[in-house]
C-alpha cells in the first residue's frame, strides 16, 4: 500500500499469517469428501445452497426468476470482472461509470441501482466509499442472479435483485491447470487453480492469479495479485468443515473521473475527445487497494430430519486514493476547473449466517423448513482531504501540475476524519413446501440495522445514525407440468437502509419495496427458457436532482418489466442463448413535482443480448469452439431531469478456442482461445449528470494458452 499522511497497513499482513498457519493445520486432519454434483455444468461443494432459498432445491423449481452465469461462459467470453460477467444476463444493466472504470462493480437490476455482491452466500462489506471488495472471476465457479426483492433470506439489501458468486470449491478428483494470457494495453497475465484430495478426509483447492495491463485512459495503470486457497475437511460422516481464504492486493487500478457531455455524449467547439481522454494528474492519481477475506463453512448433519449450517467470515480491507473531480467546464468548452482530493481508509468486518433446517412429510406434503439467524457488523475508519487543483485543458492536457505540497487542504473545510459503524441482525423462517407436482414458498425476516458516523465529516461534527427494525415476506407457488412447463407467481418485499445524509443533510429514511411477478418456467427438448412480468413499488428512493452530486428521497418510484430468457441447442453442435428486458421505470411520487414521471439516469428502457455458440464435433474443425454475442443497450437519461437522453448503443464480442490434442496426443491437456470484446470499437457512454460522463470499453482482446493435468 502506499504510504500516506495517516495509516500505516500492518493489519492484513498479521492476518495472513495467522490463516496460512490455520490452514496447515488443518491439513493434519484424516477422511474424505464426497462432492455433490447437482447439474452436469455446476460442480460445487457439499456446502452450497441455491441463492434463491438458501437450500438445495434447483433453480427450475424455485417460484422467483435466477440467471445463472458458469465457468464455462466466464471463460470463453475472457471475463475478468463481476460487471463483465453479467452483461449477458436479463435485467441487468452492468456499465453504471463506462468501461473504462474497473475498481468497483457497480450494476442496475430491474431498474435500481446495486453496489452490493454476495460471496457464497455472505455480503461483501463495502463501506460506501472506496473499499468495495472485488472477486476476480478466476476465483469463481458459477453466479447466480436472483431477480427482486431477497430480504426475507439475506436482510436489508438493494430492491432489484442480488448477485450471489459461488466460490471454486475444493474437489476429490485431482485437477491442475496453468493459462498465461496476453491482449490489448499490453496485458499480461498468469492464472493457476489445482485441486485434490490430501488425506482420506481433507481435500484443497489453491487458485492464483497475476495480471498487468495499461488502463483505458492515458496515463492509467492495472495491476492485481489474487490467491484463494481452501480446504474440505470431513470430521465424521456426519460433520464437514469448508475453510476458505481469500487475498487479494491491487497495486494500481486505473483511473476513476469522469469527463464533461460537452467532448463526449454532446458536441464540442473544440471537436471529440478521444475514448482514452483523462482529466486527471500522473504525478497524483493512484487507487490502492488489499482485501483479505477468511472463512469457514460448518455443515453438520444432526440426523435424518435435522441438519446444520454455519456460514461466516472475516474482512480486513484498505484502500489509498488520490483523485481529482470536475467543478465546470468554462464557456470555451476546453478549460476544466477541478478539485483534487485523498481518502485513506480501513475496514473490519464480520459476517456470520446460522440456518438449521428440516426435511419432513406431513400428511401429503413434503416440508423443507429453515430457521436462520445472520448477523453483521462492519467498522470503517476514514480520512479525506479535498483542495482546489489547477485547471486543465481537456484538449491538450498537463498532466503534471499537481503536487502533495502544492494542495492547500486546510482552506477547503472538506477535512474528515470519521469512523462509520454498521451493523445488521436478522431472523428469519421459510417453509419450502412440496406437495405433487406443486411447490409453494413462504418465508418472512425480522431485521435490526443499526448505522452510526463519529468524528469529523466535511469540517464538522458527524452525526448520521440510523436506528430502524423491519419485517419482509416473501410467498411464491410453482407447478411443474410433466411437458417440462412450470407457471409461477411470487410476491416479495425488500428492506433497504440507506446510510448517511442526502445533499440537504436529511437524513435517509429506510426503504421498502414489494414486487408482485408472475412467469414461466421451462425445460425440456433442448430448451431451458423463461419468462417473467413484474411490477415493484418502492418508497423513499434516493435520486440525484437537477444539479451535479446532488441527491435526495422521493416518496415513490415504480418499475414495471418483462424480463425474457431463453437457452437452445439448435443443433449438436449449435446453441444459442437470448435475454430480453423491456422495462418501464419512472418517479411516481415526489413531494416537490420536479421530477415526477421522469426515468432515474442509467436505466434503459431495451436491453438485449444474444450469444450463439458452435462447437463442430466432427471435421477439421473438430476440437475448435466458435462464440458470437451481441448486445444491445437502449438509451438512457443523461440526468435526472431528463433534459436529453444518452444515445443506444449495440457492441459484438468474438471468441474462439481450439483443443490441442486434436493435432496430436502429445499435446493432451493443451488449449488455446482468443476473445474479443466490442469487435467494432463501438463508442459509446454512460452519464451521471451533464457534468459527469464516462466512455464505454473500447474493444479489447485476449489470447490465451492453458494446459490442464
Amino acid at each position: 500500500m502506499k504510504r500516506s499522511q495517516y495509516f500505516k497497513p500492518t493489519l492484513i499482513a498479521v492476518a495472513i499469517a495467522t490463516a496460512s498457519s490455520m490452514t496447515y493445520s488443518a491439513e493434519q486432519d484424516t477422511n474424505i469428501i464426497e462432492e455433490s454434483v447437482l447439474d452436469t455444468l455446476e460442480v460445487k461443494g457439499q456446502t452450497y445452497r441455491n441463492t434463491a432459498t438458501k437450500t438445495q432445491l434447483d433453480s427450475e423449481e424455485t417460484p422467483q426468476p435466477i440467471s445463472i452465469v458458469t465457468s464455462e461462459e466466464l471463460e470463453e467470453r475472457g471475463v475478468e470482472s463481476l460487471s463483465e460477467a453479467l452483461r449477458y444476463s436479463s435485467g441487468v444493466h452492468t456499465e453504471l461509470r463506462g468501461g473504462a472504470i474497473t475498481r468497483f462493480d457497480f450494476f442496475n437490476i430491474r431498474g435500481f441501482s446495486n453496489n452490493i455482491a454476495y460471496y457464497d452466500g455472505l455480503q461483501l462489506l463495502f463501506n460506501g466509499w472506496n473499499i468495495q471488495p472485488q472477486i476476480d472471476s478466476a476465483a469463481v465457479e458459477q453466479i447466480e442472479v436472483f431477480k427482486g426483492p431477497s430480504s426475507t433470506l439475506y436482510g436489508a439489501t438493494a430492491t432489484g435483485g442480488m448477485v450471489n458468486m459461488i466460490s471454486k470449491s475444493p474437489q476429490e478428483e485431482a485437477h491442475n491447470s496453468i493459462e498465461v494470457s496476453l491482449g490489448s494495453d499490453n496485458k499480461k497475465e498468469v492464472q493457476f487453480d489445482s485441486t485434490g484430495s490430501i488425506s482420506d478426509s481433507v481435500n484443497y483447492r489453491v487458485v492464483g492469479l497475476v495480471r498487468q495491463k495499461e488502463g483505458q485512459a492515458v496515463t492509467s495503470d492495472e495491476e492485481r495479485i489474487m490467491i484463494a486457497p481452501s480446504l474440505d475437511i470431513k470430521i465424521s460422516e456426519d460433520t464437514l468443515l469448508n475453510v476458505n481464504m481469500y487475498y487479494q492486493n491491487d497495486p494500481s487500478m486505473g483511473v476513476y473521473s469522469a469527463l464533461p457531455s460537452k467532448g463526449t455524449v454532446y458536441n464540442n467547439s473544440n471537436g471529440q475527445l478521444s475514448s482514452d481522454a483523462y482529466v486527471g494528474d500522473d504525478n497524483w492519481d493512484s487507487y490502492e487497494r488489499e482485501v483479505l477475506l477468511f472463512g469457514y463453512k460448518l455443515d453438520h448433519t444432526i440426523n435424518d430430519t435435522w441438519s446444520f449450517l454455519q456460514n461466516s467470515r472475516v474482512t480486513l480491507a484498505e484502500a489509498y486514493q488520490e483523485n481529482t473531480y470536475s467543478t465546470s467546464l468554462d464557456s470555451d468548452e476546453r478549460t476544466l476547473n477541478r478539485r483534487a482530493y485523498l481518502t485513506d481508509e480501513s475496514t473490519e468486518g464480520f459476517n456470520i449466517d446460522n440456518q438449521l433446517s428440516a426435511v419432513f412429510d406431513l400428511g401429503e406434503a413434503e416440508h423443507n423448513v429453515l430457521f436462520g439467524l445472520d448477523y453483521l457488523t462492519l467498522t470503517s475508519d476514514i480520512k479525506y482531504e479535498d483542495a482546489v487543483a489547477p485547471t486543465i485543458d481537456i484538449y491538450n492536457p498537463d498532466y503534471s501540475q499537481i503536487t502533495f505540497s502544492s494542495l492547500d487542504f486546510a482552506a477547503s473545510g472538506y477535512s474528515s476524519d470519521f469512523t462509520i459503524e454498521r451493523k445488521q441482525l436478522g431472523f428469519y423462517i421459510q417453509d419450502q413446501i412440496r406437495l405433487d407436482q406443486w411447490v409453494f414458498i413462504v418465508g418472512g425476516r425480522y431485521d435490526r440495522y443499526d448505522y452510526e458516523e463519529s468524528g469529523t465529516k466535511y469540517g464538522a461534527s458527524a452525526t448520521d445514525t440510523v436506528d430502524a427494525s423491519e419485517f419482509t415476506g416473501r410467498i411464491g407457488a410453482l407447478y411443474e407440468f410433466e411437458n417440462g412447463l412450470s407457471p409461477f407467481v411470487s410476491y416479495s418485499q425488500s428492506f433497504e437502509a440507506l446510510s448517511g445524509s442526502d445533499s440537504g443533510g436529511n437524513v435517509n429514511e429506510p426503504s421498502m419495496s414489494d414486487q408482485l411477478e408472475a412467469g414461466i418456467k421451462y425445460r425440456a427438448n433442448g430448451f431451458n427458457a423463461g419468462i417473467t412480468a413484474y411490477e415493484i413499488i418502492k418508497d423513499n428512493f434516493l435520486t440525484p436532482t437537477t444539479s451535479t452530486y446532488v441527491t435526495r428521497q422521493v416518496e415513490e418510484a415504480r418499475s414495471r418489466g418483462l424480463e425474457i430468457d431463453l437457452q437452445k441447442a439448435l443443433t449438436s453442435e449449435i446453441s444459442l442463448a437470448v435475454a430480453l428486458t423491456l422495462q418501464d421505470v419512472e418517479i411516481t411520487k415526489d413531494s416537490t413535482n420536479a421530477i415526477v414521471g421522469n426515468t432515474p439516469i442509467r436505466t434503459p428502457e431495451k436491453l438485449l443480448s444474444t450469444w450463439l455458440s458452435y462447437q463442430p464435433q466432427q471435421g477439421k474443425l473438430a476440437g475448435s469452439n466458435f462464440g458470437l454475442g451481441l448486445r444491445y443497450i437502449g438509451e438512457t437519461q443523461v440526468d435526472a431531469a431528463n433534459s436529453d437522453t444518452v444515445p443506444s448503443y449495440t457492441l459484438v464480442d468474438l471468441s474462439v478456442g481450439y483443443d490441442l490434442s486434436q493435432l496430436s496426443a502429445n499435446w493432451k491437456g493443451a488449449s488455446v482461445s482468443f476473445a474479443v470484446s466490442n469487435a467494432f470499437d463501438e463508442t459509446y457512454y454512460t452519464c451521471y449528470d451533464t457534468s459527469n460522463c464516462w466512455f464505454g470499453a473500447d474493444r479489447s482482446f485476449e489470447i490465451s494458452g492453458r494446459y490442464e493435468f
